[in-house]
C-alpha cells in the first residue's frame, strides 16, 4: 500500500480535493438539494479512483522518461519498487471502481465518467505533442468542483464553472512553474512544455497571467450569489498565496519551486476552502 501511496503521490491530492468539496457544499447551499453522507462518500471515492488512475497512467506512460531524468529517476517505476505491469494493472482497477461508483449516484454521472476518464488520463500523452500540456493537467483537476456538484444536482450550473476555471487557470500556472525545472531536459528529449518553448522569463509571464485569470474566476461567483465575509477573505489569502509562489521563484533561482509547489498551493487551496464552508455557514 505505501508503495502505490508512493506511485500515485498521494500527497498532492490537497490540490483538487477541497475544490472539490467547495462543489458539492455549494450544491447543497445554493439549490432545494440536501446534504446526504452517501452522496458524500461516493463523490470523495470518485475523486480517490480518478486520481489514482491518472497517476499511476502517467508514471506508467512516462517510466521511460522518468528514468533519463536525473530529478525523476528515482520514482517508483524506474527505481524498481513497482513493476509496469503492476502500475498499469492499477490504473485499470481504478477506472474500473471510479465508473462502478458513479452508477451509484446518478445517470449524468455515469454517463460522462468515460469522458472525465479521458481527460485525466489523457494529460500524460500531451508533453509528447503540444507545450498546452499544463493546460490539459489544469482541466483535469478543474473537474472537481463541477463534478462534484453534479453528484448531488445530476445537473450543470452557472456557479461552479467559474470555481472549474479558476481551478484550471491555477493549476496550469503551477505547473508551468514546476516545469522549469526540466526546461533542458525537455527541450533535449524533444517534449513539449511551456518553459522549453518560451524559455523560463517568458513561461513564468504566462504562469503570472494564468494566475491572474484564477483570481479572477474565484472573485466571480460572488457577482452572482449571496457571499459573506469569509468568501472575501479566502480570496485574499488565496491571491496572497499567487502572489508569493511566484516571489519564490525567479528565472535564475529555482531552488525553491518544490516549495512554491507543494506547500503554498497546497495551503492555498486548503485555507480557501475552509474559508468558502465557512461563508456557507454564515450565510444560512
Amino acid at each position: 500500500m505505501k508503495k502505490y501511496l508512493s506511485l500515485v503521490t498521494f500527497a498532492h491530492t490537497i490540490f483538487a480535493m477541497p475544490f472539490a468539496f467547495i462543489g458539492f457544499f455549494l450544491a447543497v447551499t445554493t439549490t432545494e438539494h440536501h446534504f446526504e453522507w452517501q452522496k458524500l462518500v461516493l463523490m470523495l471515492f470518485c475523486m480517490v479512483f480518478a486520481r489514482n488512475s491518472a497517476m499511476a497512467f502517467n508514471r506508467y506512460l512516462d517510466r521511460d522518461i522518468d528514468a533519463k531524468n536525473p530529478r525523476t529517476k528515482v520514482r517508483d517505476i524506474p527505481a524498481g519498487r513497482i513493476s509496469p505491469a503492476s502500475a498499469l494493472t492499477f490504473t485499470l482497477i481504478n477506472c474500473a471502481l471510479f465508473i462502478i461508483t458513479t452508477w451509484f449516484i446518478n445517470p449524468l454521472c455515469f454517463y460522462l465518467s468515460p469522458i472525465a476518464l479521458l481527460v485525466v488520463l489523457g494529460y500524460s500523452a500531451t508533453k509528447r505533442f503540444t507545450a498546452l500540456c499544463h493546460l490539459v493537467l489544469g482541466l483535469g483537476l478543474s473537474l472537481a468542483p463541477i463534478g462534484a456538484y453534479l453528484v448531488v444536482t445530476g445537473e450543470f450550473a452557472l456557479l461552479p464553472i467559474f470555481f472549474s476555471l479558476s481551478v484550471l487557470c491555477w493549476v496550469s500556472g503551477f505547473d508551468i512553474i514546476y516545469a522549469l525545472q526540466d526546461e533542458d531536459f525537455d527541450r533535449n528529449e524533444h517534449l513539449h512544455s511551456i518553459p522549453a518553448w518560451l524559455g523560463k522569463v517568458n513561461a513564468l509571464r504566462l504562469s503570472s497571467f494564468l494566475h491572474i485569470l484564477s483570481a479572477a474566476f474565484i472573485i466571480m461567483p460572488a457577482i452572482f450569489t449571496v457571499v459573506g465575509w469569509p468568501y472575501y477573505v479566502g480570496i485574499a489569502f488565496f491571491c496572497a498565496m499567487l502572489i508569493y509562489q511566484h516571489r519564490l521563484v525567479k528565472p535564475n533561482d529555482l531552488s525553491r519551486v518544490n516549495f512554491a509547489f507543494m506547500t503554498t498551493n497546497g495551503i492555498a487551496s486548503v485555507v480557501f476552502a475552509v474559508f468558502f464552508l465557512l461563508d456557507r455557514l454564515w450565510i444560512r
